[in-house]
Protein backbone atom coordinates (compact mmCIF):
# COMPACT_ATOMS: atom_id res chain seq x y z
CA UNK A 1 0.00 0.00 0.00
CA UNK A 2 1.35 3.61 -0.85
CA UNK A 3 2.16 6.30 1.74
CA UNK A 4 -0.16 9.31 1.65
CA UNK A 5 1.27 12.52 2.35
CA UNK A 6 -0.48 15.92 2.91
CA UNK A 7 0.95 18.59 0.28
CA UNK A 8 -0.16 22.07 1.66
CA UNK A 9 -0.08 24.93 -0.81
CA UNK A 10 0.86 22.02 -3.46
CA UNK A 11 -0.10 24.04 -6.65
CA UNK A 12 2.23 26.30 -5.45
CA UNK A 13 5.77 26.62 -7.22
CA UNK A 14 7.44 24.37 -5.02
CA UNK A 15 4.99 22.56 -3.83
CA UNK A 16 3.60 21.50 -7.14
CA UNK A 17 7.42 20.31 -8.23
CA UNK A 18 7.41 18.42 -4.76
CA UNK A 19 4.46 16.61 -5.33
CA UNK A 20 5.68 15.46 -9.12
CA UNK A 21 8.61 14.11 -7.23
CA UNK A 22 6.67 12.21 -4.35
CA UNK A 23 4.56 10.67 -7.16
CA UNK A 24 6.84 9.74 -8.85
CA UNK A 25 8.74 8.29 -6.03
CA UNK A 26 5.63 5.49 -5.12
CA UNK A 27 3.70 8.04 -2.60
CA UNK A 28 0.30 9.16 -3.14
CA UNK A 29 -0.42 12.58 -2.56
CA UNK A 30 -3.35 14.68 -1.83
CA UNK A 31 -2.83 18.49 -2.08
CA UNK A 32 -4.32 20.90 0.10
CA UNK A 33 -4.59 24.84 -1.51
CA UNK A 34 -6.86 28.05 -1.03
CA UNK A 35 -5.70 29.07 -4.35
CA UNK A 36 -5.01 32.87 -3.31
CA UNK A 37 -1.81 32.54 -5.18
CA UNK A 38 -1.55 29.73 -7.58
CA UNK A 39 -3.97 28.04 -10.23
CA UNK A 40 -6.20 25.34 -10.43
CA UNK A 41 -4.24 24.13 -13.75
CA UNK A 42 -1.30 23.50 -12.22
CA UNK A 43 -2.49 19.82 -11.35
CA UNK A 44 -2.59 19.80 -14.96
CA UNK A 45 0.20 19.82 -15.19
CA UNK A 46 1.34 17.39 -12.63
CA UNK A 47 -0.80 14.61 -13.86
CA UNK A 48 0.77 15.19 -17.77
CA UNK A 49 4.04 15.08 -15.76
CA UNK A 50 3.34 11.45 -13.71
CA UNK A 51 0.22 10.45 -15.10
CA UNK A 52 -1.72 10.57 -11.69
CA UNK A 53 -3.54 13.70 -10.98
CA UNK A 54 -3.43 13.82 -7.12
CA UNK A 55 -6.14 14.03 -4.89
CA UNK A 56 -7.15 18.22 -4.18
CA UNK A 57 -9.03 19.49 -1.60
CA UNK A 58 -9.29 23.61 -1.99
CA UNK A 59 -9.81 25.28 1.42
CA UNK A 60 -7.99 27.25 3.97
CA UNK A 61 -6.26 25.80 6.71
CA UNK A 62 -6.48 28.50 9.09
CA UNK A 63 -10.28 27.19 8.85
CA UNK A 64 -9.74 24.54 11.74
CA UNK A 65 -13.42 23.06 11.60
CA UNK A 66 -11.97 22.60 7.53
CA UNK A 67 -9.01 21.60 8.87
CA UNK A 68 -10.74 18.81 11.25
CA UNK A 69 -13.16 17.62 8.60
CA UNK A 70 -10.15 17.22 6.13
CA UNK A 71 -8.42 14.59 8.94
CA UNK A 72 -11.45 13.03 9.31
CA UNK A 73 -11.80 11.90 5.56
CA UNK A 74 -7.78 11.22 5.29
CA UNK A 75 -7.06 8.57 7.76
CA UNK A 76 -3.64 7.23 7.47
CA UNK A 77 -1.43 10.08 6.72
CA UNK A 78 2.05 9.63 6.93
CA UNK A 79 3.21 12.53 6.58
CA UNK A 80 2.51 16.53 6.08
CA UNK A 81 4.37 18.83 3.66
CA UNK A 82 3.81 22.19 4.39
CA UNK A 83 4.32 25.07 1.88
CA UNK A 84 0.99 27.14 2.30
CA UNK A 85 2.02 30.68 3.39
CA UNK A 86 2.23 34.20 2.07
CA UNK A 87 5.39 34.55 1.25
CA UNK A 88 6.06 38.24 -0.36
CA UNK A 89 8.12 40.44 1.98
CA UNK A 90 7.31 44.11 0.66
CA UNK A 91 3.40 43.00 1.48
CA UNK A 92 4.36 41.81 4.91
CA UNK A 93 5.57 45.21 5.78
CA UNK A 94 2.84 46.25 4.69
CA UNK A 95 0.33 44.04 6.11
CA UNK A 96 2.02 42.32 9.14
CA UNK A 97 -0.97 41.26 10.79
CA UNK A 98 -2.52 39.47 7.85
CA UNK A 99 1.39 37.50 7.46
CA UNK A 100 0.99 36.56 11.16
CA UNK A 101 -2.38 35.36 11.13
CA UNK A 102 -1.94 32.98 7.68
CA UNK A 103 1.51 31.34 8.14
CA UNK A 104 1.45 30.76 11.97
CA UNK A 105 -2.26 29.95 12.56
CA UNK A 106 -2.17 27.63 9.69
CA UNK A 107 0.92 25.59 11.32
CA UNK A 108 -0.58 25.66 14.44
CA UNK A 109 -4.19 24.20 13.26
CA UNK A 110 -1.76 21.94 11.17
CA UNK A 111 0.09 20.41 14.53
CA UNK A 112 -2.69 20.44 16.78
CA UNK A 113 -4.35 17.73 14.36
CA UNK A 114 -1.02 15.62 13.66
CA UNK A 115 -1.28 15.21 17.07
CA UNK A 116 -4.87 14.41 17.37
CA UNK A 117 -4.74 12.08 14.30
CA UNK A 118 -1.71 10.45 14.69
CA UNK A 119 0.07 11.94 11.66
CA UNK A 120 3.76 11.62 12.87
CA UNK A 121 5.77 13.31 10.24
CA UNK A 122 6.24 17.05 9.17
CA UNK A 123 8.32 18.40 6.65
CA UNK A 124 8.58 22.47 6.97
CA UNK A 125 9.28 25.31 4.81
CA UNK A 126 11.20 27.36 5.35
CA UNK A 127 14.17 29.81 4.56
CA UNK A 128 17.22 31.02 4.94
CA UNK A 129 15.33 34.13 6.16
CA UNK A 130 16.36 33.49 9.28
CA UNK A 131 19.71 33.81 9.40
CA UNK A 132 20.07 37.42 7.99
CA UNK A 133 22.88 39.10 6.48
CA UNK A 134 25.42 36.36 8.48
CA UNK A 135 28.91 37.52 9.85
CA UNK A 136 31.01 34.22 7.97
CA UNK A 137 29.92 32.32 4.87
CA UNK A 138 29.22 30.03 3.36
CA UNK A 139 26.21 29.56 6.02
CA UNK A 140 26.39 26.40 8.46
CA UNK A 141 22.92 25.62 10.14
CA UNK A 142 25.08 26.94 13.45
CA UNK A 143 24.71 30.53 12.58
CA UNK A 144 23.16 32.71 14.62
CA UNK A 145 19.35 33.29 13.98
CA UNK A 146 19.67 37.19 13.68
CA UNK A 147 16.49 39.30 14.43
CA UNK A 148 14.56 39.55 11.81
CA UNK A 149 14.30 41.79 8.50
CA UNK A 150 10.51 41.75 7.73
CA UNK A 151 7.86 39.97 9.39
CA UNK A 152 7.63 37.31 6.80
CA UNK A 153 11.12 36.85 8.13
CA UNK A 154 10.18 36.30 11.63
CA UNK A 155 6.59 34.04 10.58
CA UNK A 156 9.54 31.65 9.79
CA UNK A 157 11.67 32.20 12.61
CA UNK A 158 8.88 31.96 14.94
CA UNK A 159 6.92 29.00 13.04
CA UNK A 160 10.25 27.18 13.96
CA UNK A 161 10.36 27.68 17.44
CA UNK A 162 6.41 26.61 17.72
CA UNK A 163 7.41 23.45 16.08
CA UNK A 164 10.67 23.00 18.06
CA UNK A 165 8.53 23.90 21.71
CA UNK A 166 5.57 21.47 20.06
CA UNK A 167 7.72 18.81 19.42
CA UNK A 168 9.48 18.92 22.97
CA UNK A 169 6.01 18.31 24.56
CA UNK A 170 5.00 15.70 21.80
CA UNK A 171 7.73 13.22 21.28
CA UNK A 172 6.02 11.11 19.73
CA UNK A 173 5.79 13.33 16.49
CA UNK A 174 9.14 14.35 13.95
CA UNK A 175 9.87 17.47 12.08
CA UNK A 176 12.70 18.65 9.46
CA UNK A 177 12.64 22.17 8.99
CA UNK A 178 14.34 22.90 5.52
CA UNK A 179 15.55 26.03 4.98
CA UNK A 180 16.11 27.01 1.46
CA UNK A 181 18.42 29.65 -0.47
CA UNK A 182 16.47 30.73 -3.56
CA UNK A 183 14.76 28.69 -5.49
CA UNK A 184 14.59 28.71 -9.72
CA UNK A 185 13.77 27.00 -13.33
CA UNK A 186 11.19 25.00 -13.81
CA UNK A 187 10.20 21.28 -14.41
CA UNK A 188 12.14 20.19 -17.50
CA UNK A 189 9.32 19.29 -19.23
CA UNK A 190 8.11 23.07 -19.44
CA UNK A 191 4.61 21.86 -17.79
CA UNK A 192 5.18 23.51 -14.60
CA UNK A 193 7.20 26.45 -13.16
CA UNK A 194 7.07 29.50 -11.32
CA UNK A 195 3.79 31.81 -12.41
CA UNK A 196 3.86 34.98 -10.07
CA UNK A 197 0.80 37.34 -9.81
CA UNK A 198 1.27 41.12 -11.00
CA UNK A 199 4.91 42.28 -11.32
CA UNK A 200 7.50 39.60 -9.95
CA UNK A 201 9.09 39.74 -6.44
CA UNK A 202 12.20 37.56 -7.57
CA UNK A 203 14.89 37.36 -10.23
CA UNK A 204 14.23 34.87 -12.85
CA UNK A 205 10.64 35.28 -13.71
CA UNK A 206 12.00 39.01 -14.28
CA UNK A 207 14.44 38.44 -16.37
CA UNK A 208 12.67 35.24 -18.42
CA UNK A 209 9.01 37.80 -18.62
CA UNK A 210 11.42 40.74 -19.55
CA UNK A 211 13.01 38.45 -22.18
CA UNK A 212 9.64 37.74 -23.36
CA UNK A 213 8.80 41.43 -23.73
CA UNK A 214 6.41 41.78 -20.72
CA UNK A 215 8.78 43.73 -18.85
CA UNK A 216 10.20 46.55 -20.69
CA UNK A 217 13.68 46.49 -18.49
CA UNK A 218 15.08 44.07 -15.64
CA UNK A 219 16.55 46.58 -13.04
CA UNK A 220 19.42 45.42 -11.10
CA UNK A 221 19.88 46.89 -8.04
CA UNK A 222 23.09 48.65 -6.82
CA UNK A 223 26.28 47.50 -8.91
CA UNK A 224 28.57 48.89 -5.65
CA UNK A 225 28.23 45.97 -3.06
CA UNK A 226 31.43 44.88 -2.10
CA UNK A 227 31.51 41.82 -4.55
CA UNK A 228 33.41 40.74 -7.28
CA UNK A 229 30.91 42.57 -10.00
CA UNK A 230 29.37 44.90 -7.63
CA UNK A 231 25.95 42.95 -7.67
CA UNK A 232 24.34 41.31 -4.55
CA UNK A 233 25.37 37.30 -4.33
CA UNK A 234 22.85 34.51 -3.18
CA UNK A 235 22.56 30.99 -3.97
CA UNK A 236 20.00 29.64 -6.78
CA UNK A 237 19.17 26.21 -6.41
CA UNK A 238 17.01 24.23 -9.02
CA UNK A 239 13.57 23.92 -7.74
CA UNK A 240 13.55 20.12 -8.72
CA UNK A 241 16.36 19.54 -6.70
CA UNK A 242 15.09 21.26 -4.25
CA UNK A 243 11.98 19.20 -4.34
CA UNK A 244 14.06 16.01 -4.41
CA UNK A 245 15.15 17.43 -0.80
CA UNK A 246 11.42 16.86 0.53
CA UNK A 247 11.06 13.30 -0.66
CA UNK A 248 14.62 12.46 0.73
CA UNK A 249 13.31 14.56 4.37
CA UNK A 250 10.41 12.31 4.25
CA UNK A 251 12.07 9.17 3.43
CA UNK A 252 15.08 10.19 6.25
CA UNK A 253 12.17 10.60 9.03
CA UNK A 254 10.54 6.99 8.03
CA UNK A 255 12.96 5.01 7.86
CA UNK A 256 15.77 6.31 10.67
CA UNK A 257 14.33 5.73 14.08
CA UNK A 258 17.24 7.13 15.58
CA UNK A 259 17.17 10.98 14.61
CA UNK A 260 16.10 13.87 16.63
CA UNK A 261 12.47 14.74 16.38
CA UNK A 262 13.18 18.20 15.28
CA UNK A 263 16.39 18.87 12.69
CA UNK A 264 16.63 21.30 10.36
CA UNK A 265 18.51 21.78 6.89
CA UNK A 266 19.94 24.46 4.53
CA UNK A 267 19.17 23.58 0.66
CA UNK A 268 21.79 25.38 -1.69
CA UNK A 269 24.42 24.47 -3.70
CA UNK A 270 26.94 25.53 -1.76
CA UNK A 271 28.16 28.29 -4.46
CA UNK A 272 27.19 32.27 -4.55
CA UNK A 273 26.10 33.58 -7.85
CA UNK A 274 25.59 37.73 -8.43
CA UNK A 275 22.82 39.47 -10.00
CA UNK A 276 24.80 40.09 -13.20
CA UNK A 277 26.47 36.48 -13.38
CA UNK A 278 22.60 35.08 -13.94
CA UNK A 279 21.83 38.07 -16.91
CA UNK A 280 24.97 37.04 -18.44
CA UNK A 281 24.65 32.78 -17.90
CA UNK A 282 20.95 33.47 -18.95
CA UNK A 283 21.76 35.77 -22.33
CA UNK A 284 24.59 32.95 -23.02
CA UNK A 285 22.00 29.85 -22.88
CA UNK A 286 19.31 31.13 -24.68
CA UNK A 287 21.20 33.76 -26.96
CA UNK A 288 18.16 36.44 -26.23
CA UNK A 289 19.57 39.98 -25.27
CA UNK A 290 18.61 41.15 -22.12
CA UNK A 291 17.37 44.99 -21.27
CA UNK A 292 18.52 45.44 -17.81
CA UNK A 293 19.60 48.96 -16.47
CA UNK A 294 21.75 49.25 -13.30
CA UNK A 295 19.94 51.51 -10.42
CA UNK A 296 20.26 52.27 -6.51
CA UNK A 297 20.13 49.39 -3.97
CA UNK A 298 16.95 48.21 -2.58
CA UNK A 299 16.50 48.82 1.05
CA UNK A 300 16.66 45.38 3.37
CA UNK A 301 18.48 43.89 0.52
CA UNK A 302 21.61 41.89 2.22
CA UNK A 303 24.60 41.83 0.45
CA UNK A 304 25.24 38.55 -0.33
CA UNK A 305 24.85 34.62 1.23
CA UNK A 306 25.17 31.29 0.25
CA UNK A 307 24.86 28.03 1.76
CA UNK A 308 26.97 25.31 3.45
CA UNK A 309 25.33 22.32 2.34
CA UNK A 310 27.40 19.44 3.92
CA UNK A 311 24.92 19.03 6.59
CA UNK A 312 22.07 17.76 4.37
CA UNK A 313 24.95 16.01 2.48
CA UNK A 314 26.24 14.13 5.00
CA UNK A 315 22.83 13.42 6.86
CA UNK A 316 20.13 13.08 4.48
CA UNK A 317 22.20 12.01 1.17
CA UNK A 318 20.53 14.99 -0.11
CA UNK A 319 22.75 17.41 -2.96
CA UNK A 320 22.20 19.83 -5.65
CA UNK A 321 22.87 18.54 -8.82
CA UNK A 322 21.22 20.75 -11.81
CA UNK A 323 24.08 23.27 -13.02
CA UNK A 324 22.81 27.23 -13.29
CA UNK A 325 22.97 26.62 -17.38
CA UNK A 326 20.54 24.19 -17.16
CA UNK A 327 18.29 25.89 -14.06
CA UNK A 328 18.23 29.24 -16.30
CA UNK A 329 17.16 27.38 -19.58
CA UNK A 330 14.55 25.49 -17.82
CA UNK A 331 13.12 28.64 -16.56
CA UNK A 332 13.12 30.15 -20.60
CA UNK A 333 11.63 26.92 -21.82
CA UNK A 334 8.84 27.33 -19.23
CA UNK A 335 8.16 31.31 -19.83
CA UNK A 336 7.91 30.36 -23.29
CA UNK A 337 5.54 27.15 -22.69
CA UNK A 338 3.13 29.97 -20.96
CA UNK A 339 3.18 32.44 -23.71
CA UNK A 340 3.44 30.55 -26.70
CA UNK A 341 6.95 31.46 -28.19
CA UNK A 342 8.44 29.51 -30.74
CA UNK A 343 11.78 29.97 -31.19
Amino acid sequence: MKQLVLVTGGTGYIGSHTAVELQQSGYDVVIVDNLSNSNIEVLDGIEKITGIRPAFEQFDLCDTDKVTSFFKSYSGLQAIIHFAAFKAVGESVEKPLMYYRNNLVSLMNLLQHMDQYQVPHLVFSSSCTVYGQPEELPVTEKAPILPAESPYGNTKQISEEIIRDTLKARPNLHSIALRYFNPIGAHPSALIGELPRGIPNNLVPFVTQTAAGLREELKVFGNDYPTPDGSAIRDYINVVDLARAHVVAIEHMLNNKQHRNFEFFNLGTGKGTSVLEIVKTFEKVTGVPLKYRIVGRRSGDIIQVWADTRLANEELGWKAERSLEETLLSAWNWEKHLRNITD
